[in-house]
C-alpha cells in the first residue's frame, strides 16, 4: 500500500507478501477440493495472482505467480508431488507463467496509476484548500483595508473641515484691526448722536424732531455694528452655511469694507472694475467672502516687498461668454516663481514664515464645490488669481 508520499512502509510490504502466500495457499486448497469438477486447474491461481498484484503491486504479484507455478507443478502436473515438468506439459506451464506475469504487471501498473491519480487528486485538493484559505485571508485583509480606508477618509474629511475653520480663524486674526475699525465708526456715531439727542432734549424747549432723527441714526449705526459682528461670527463659525442668490459685486464690496484698514496700513491703492448688472449666482455668502478675502490678503502681503508707489490692487468682475462670472484679483507684487506656482494649491504648502498652507487649497475646494474653478493666471511681475462661478439658472434662463 502507498502512503500519501507514494512510498511503501515496511509493515505494508510485509502484509503484501503475506497476502501473496495466503492466496496461493487458498488456491491450492480450493483446487484440491474441487479438482475432479474443474476443467482448468489453474483458474484459482489466476485469481490469486490478480488479487495479490492488485493489493500488493508488482513484486507480490510476481511472488504469487512463482508460488502458483510451484504449486501447480507439485500438486497437479504429473509426476505428482515432485518438481519437474514433462515435455508435454511444458507449453502449458510456459503459457501459464507468461499469462500470470502479464496479469501481475498489468494489475500493478493499474494499481500504480490509480495511486498516482489519487495522490494527484489529494495534492490538487490540498492546493485548492490552501488557495481557498489564501483567498479568504486576502478577502478579510481587503475588507479590513477598505474599512480602514473609509475610516481614514472620514477622519480626513473631518480634519479638512476643522482646518478650514482654523484657517478662517487665522484669517480673522489678521483682520482684527480692520474689524475694530469697522465697529469704531458705528459705535462712535452712536455716541455722538446719543450726546446730541440729550442736548436737544435738555433744552428749555426740547427739539423733538432733531432728537427723533438722532435716535434713528443711533438705530442705523447699531444695526450696522450688529451686521459687522454677525458677518464676523459666520466667517469664523463651524456651521455649514446656506446658499442663496447673491450679487457678486456686493460680496466684493463687503470684503473690501473689511480690508480697508489693512489696505491703508499697507499703503496699497485699490482699483475696482466691477461690471454692472451682473446676473446673480447661487452660493454661500460666507464661503465666497472667505475666498475673496484670502486672495486679497495674499495680494497685499505679496506687495509688501515692492515700493509703496507701486502697490496697486485690482479687483475685476465680468460676465464671460461661457455663461459664468469671472472674478480676478491682480497685484503688482514680486510675482510667484515657477516652482512655487506649480505647488501653490497643494495642501500645507506655504512660503510664509507663519502660514499653514491651507488658504488656497481650501479656496479652490470651495469654488469647485460651487461648480466653478480657481486658477493662477499670471505669476511673473505680479500675480493674477482668477475664479469662475456658474450663473444662477433662473437668471440665465431669463
Amino acid at each position: 500500500m502507498f502512503t500519501s508520499s507514494g512510498k511503501v512502509t515496511w509493515g505494508q510490504s510485509f502484509c503484501s507478501y503475506f497476502v501473496a502466500v495466503l492466496v496461493v495457499w487458498l488456491a491450492v486448497l480450493i483446487t484440491l477440493c474441487l479438482g475432479p469438477e474443474l476443467k482448468h486447474t489453474d483458474t484459482f491461481f489466476f485469481c490469486a495472482v490478480m488479487v495479490s498484484s492488485w493489493y500488493g503491486g508488482l513484486w507480490p504479484g510476481l511472488l504469487t505467480a512463482f508460488l502458483s507455478y510451484l504449486a501447480l507443478d507439485y500438486y497437479f502436473i504429473p509426476p505428482l508431488y515432485s518438481l519437474g515438468v514433462s515435455p508435454a506439459e511444458l507449453p502449458d506451464m510456459l503459457a501459464f507463467t507468461a499469462t500470470v506475469w502479464f496479469i501481475s504487471w498489468l494489475n500493478s501498473n493499474q494499481r500504480r496509476a490509480k495511486g498516482l491519480l489519487q495522490q494527484a487528486h489529494d495534492e490538487l485538493d490540498a492546493r485548492i484548500r490552501e488557495r481557498t484559505a489564501d483567498l479568504n485571508r486576502t478577502n478579510m485583509q481587503l475588507q479590513s483595508e477598505i474599512a480602514e480606508r473609509r475610516a481614514a477618509e472620514e477622519g480626513l474629511l473631518q480634519a479638512q473641515n476643522e482646518v478650514a475653520r482654523i484657517a478662517r480663524i487665522t484669517t480673522m486674526g489678521e483682520l482684527a484691526a480692520s474689524i475694530a475699525h469697522e465697529l469704531n465708526q458705528p459705535l462712535g456715531s452712536i455716541v455722538v448722536n446719543g450726546g446730541a439727542c440729550l442736548r436737544w432734549l435738555e433744552g428749555a424747549s426740547p427739539d423733538l424732531e432733531e432728537a427723533r432723527e438722532a435716535v434713528e441714526a443711533i438705530i442705523r449705526d447699531g444695526t450696522r455694528a450688529s451686521d459687522v459682528l454677525v458677518r464676523t461670527r459666520k466667517l469664523v463659525g463651524a456651521s455649514k452655511g446656506t446658499r442663496e442668490r447673491l450679487d457678486i459685486n456686493g460680496v466684493v464690496q463687503e470684503v473690501i469694507g473689511w480690508s480697508n484698514d489693512k489696505l491703508n496700513r499697507s499703503s496699497v491703492s485699490l482699483r475696482l472694475k466691477l461690471q454692472e448688472d451682473l446676473p446673480p449666482v447661487t452660493a454661500d455668502r460666507v464661503q465666497l467672502q472667505q475666498v475673496i478675502l484670502n486672495l486679497v490678503m495674499n495680494a497685499i502681503e505679496s506687495m509688501l516687498e515692492v515700493g509703496q508707489s507701486s502697490r496697486v490692487l485690482w479687483i475685476r468682475t465680468e460676465k464671460r461668454s461661457l455663461g459664468d462670472l469671472l472674478i480676478e484679483v491682480v497685484d503688482s507684487g514680486i510675482g510667484i516663481g515657477p516652482k512655487v506656482s506649480s505647488r501653490i494649491f497643494e495642501p500645507f504648502y506655504t512660503t510664509k514664515a507663519n502660514g499653514i498652507g491651507m488658504g488656497l487649497s481650501i479656496s479652490r475646494s470651495i469654488i469647485e464645490a460651487h461648480g466653478g474653478r480657481l486658477w493662477l493666471s499670471k505669476a511673473d511681475c505680479g500675480s493674477t488669481f482668477c475664479f469662475s462661478l456658474p450663473i444662477d439658472r433662473e437668471a440665465r434662463s431669463g
